[in-house]
C-alpha cells in the first residue's frame, strides 16, 4: 500500500476502540505501513495526523519495539504535535517507552534508549504539564517524567514543584495522579 492510499484509508480511522484496534491489526500485520503511519502522525497540521495518533497509540500498545528504528524520528518530532486528540496517544506512547526503559527485565529498548531521546522526551512532557493540556497528556507526562527523571537529578524536583504549584487548581483525575507521583518522588 502506498503512502497515500495508506492516508486515504486512515480516514476511516474513528474514535472508537474497534477500529483503532483493527487499523493497529492491519499495520502490525504489515511493519512496512508503519514508517508511513509514522510520516502521516507528524503532518501536524492535518486532521488526519490525529487519525495516525491513534492508530500508532494502539501498534505501540501492541508492540512497543516497533518504535526502535524510529526513536530520532519519533522524539525529534513530538513537540510539533498539536491537536488535543493527537497529543495524548503521543503522550501514551512517551509513558510506554518510559515503562519499557524502567522495567526490571533487560530488553531492547533499554540498549537503544540514548540520553537525547530521554532527553526530548523529557522537555516534551515538562511543556506539556505547563501548558494547556487535557488530564489524560499530563498524566502520561507525570509517569514519563517520574521513571525518566530517575537518571536525571533535576527532573524529580522540578515535576514536584509543578504538582505542587498545580495541585489545587486542577481536576480530580489530576490529583490523584499527582499524589501518587508525588508519594513515589519521596520515596525515592
Amino acid at each position: 500500500m502506498t503512502l497515500e492510499e495508506f492516508y486515504e484509508e486512515l480516514n476511516d480511522v474513528d474514535a472508537s476502540h474497534g477500529t483503532r484496534l483493527k487499523y493497529a491489526k492491519i499495520v502490525l500485520n504489515d511493519m512496512d505501513l508503519f514508517p508511513k503511519l509514522i510520516e502521516i502522525l507528524f503532518r501536524v497540521d492535518d486532521k488526519v495526523s490525529t487519525r495516525a495518533a491513534w492508530v500508532f497509540e494502539f501498534v505501540c500498545k501492541e508492540y512497543i519495539y516497533a518504535i526502535i528504528p524510529y526513536l530520532d524520528t519519533f522524539t525529534s518530532n513530538l513537540k510539533k504535535v498539536h491537536f488535543d486528540s493527537a497529543v495524548r496517544p503521543v503522550a501514551k506512547v512517551c509513558s510506554l517507552i518510559a515503562q519499557e526503559y524502567d522495567s526490571k527485565n533487560p530488553n531492547t529498548l533499554k540498549k537503544v534508549l540514548k540520553p537525547f531521546h530521554k532527553e526530548q522526551l523529557i522537555e516534551v512532557c515538562f511543556h506539556w504539564m505547563i501548558s494547556d493540556q487535557k488530564i489524560a497528556a499530563k498524566a502520561h507526562a507525570m509517569d514519563t517524567l517520574y521513571l525518566l527523571g530517575k537518571d536525571y537529578a533535576w527532573v524529580h524536583p522540578q515535576l514536584t514543584q509543578i504538582l505542587e504549584q498545580d495541585f489545587p487548581t486542577q481536576s480530580p483525575g489530576y490529583k490523584v495522579r499527582a499524589k501518587r507521583i508525588l508519594k513515589k518522588v519521596k520515596k525515592g
